[in-house]
């Protein structure tokens, strides 16, 4: 395992990390035995990070995050999210009172006494630059409540806001080849300030693995099929915004991408790695064998200038127009 610091934290984090709102609910059937076993093939191969939120599966993946890391909790660091049990355009959600509870809550399914990093998760702009939930969330760290805070963030100008905020340690973006647009105007005033980048939504909901033929269906449960265009949140969480089927066609475009690099998955997470201001990528898993798999973008070469920039044009002439939701 390779590790990098996180923003100017004190933390030092696997390259590879992992997001668990799929064995928490949204994305299907799941079994907690086979989850359980996951998370612990990724602390075995050396996994110290792990992202979380109060809303998946209603806190059920915080719980399963208890488990796995009992007896472990100095060494395996744990970022959660809170807001979206509430309403997230309702100041009154935001409230010391209220996140206070989140937080407590949270705690109590995590069985720990301290949250390593808290983050926002995806609020409404208009709260952002309110400011008053930032001074909650200094007064929960000064308690001790908090190690560091960040923000889950839906465009590029709130996350450049919230970097202008003196405390924010970290920011969670969706980035892939499908997203580029934070690597051009985000990223580099992030390493500049020192911020941690937490890439989410790597593989575009599994468009990014080359796995998905036309006839691709998905469980009722699952968000891909009941926000596949943003009927129960923000459309760029599913799919990163772009229409399935147009998506699988521009999948199919780069194929290539997997020539040398063993698969399109692991080339697809190798290529937001290679971005040296991402802290961390952090891919969803349903069990041991997805884990492995993301896992061996670890040990596949890197992009060549050439095909970055390959890359770049492509995005540009080919994805950025087809994108929906925030970016």
């Amino acid at each position: 395992m390779k590790y990098r610091q996180l923003g100017n934290t004190e933390l030092r984090i696997s390259e590879v990390s992992f997001g668990t709102w799929g064995i928490g609910g949204d994305w299907g059937t799941v079994s907690d035995e086979v989850s359980l076993q996951a998370l612990h093939t990724a602390m075995e191969q050396g996994v110290n990070f792990f992202d979380t939120a109060d809303v998946y599966g209603n806190g059920h993946s915080e719980e399963l995050l208890a488990k796995a890391t009992a007896g472990r909790e100095s060494e395996i660091y744990i970022a959660t999210k809170f807001c979206r049990k509430g309403n997230v355009n309702d100041p009154a959600n935001y409230t010391e009172d209220a996140v206070r509870a989140y937080c407590e809550a949270s705690l109590q399914r995590l069985k720990r006494e301290q949250i390593d990093l808290y983050q926002i998760h995806c609020p409404s702009f208009d709260i952002l630059k309110q400011g008053l939930v930032f001074e909650v969330l200094d007064k929960l760290k000064d308690e001790g409540k908090i190690r560091y805070y960040g923000v889950s963030v839906e465009s590029v100008e709130e996350g450049l806001f919230c970097m202008e905020q003196s405390n924010v340690s970290a920011l969670q973006v969706i980035f892939n080849i499908f997203r580029q647009k934070v690597s051009q105007q985000l990223l580099p005033v992030a390493q500049e300030k020192g911020v941690g980048i937490l890439a989410r939504v790597p593989l575009a909901s599994g468009l990014l693995t080359g796995k998905f033929n036309q006839q691709a269906s998905f469980e009722s449960s699952d968000h891909r099929s009941y926000n596949s265009n943003g009927e129960a949140f923000n459309v760029g969480e599913t799919f990163a915004g772009i229409p399935l089927a147009k998506g699988q066609e521009l999948s199919r475009e780069l194929g290539w991408i997997a020539d040398g690099k063993d698969n399109m998955t692991r080339a697809a997470l190798r290529w937001i790695l290679d971005h040296e201001a991402v802290s961390t990528v952090i891919p969803g898993f349903k069990n041991s064998q997805q884990v492995l798999d993301n896992l061996g973008a670890l040990d596949v070469p890197s992009f060549s200038h050439e095909d970055m920039s390959r890359l770049e044009q492509w995005y540009t002439e080919n994805v950025h127009a087809h994108i929906r939701g925030s970016y």
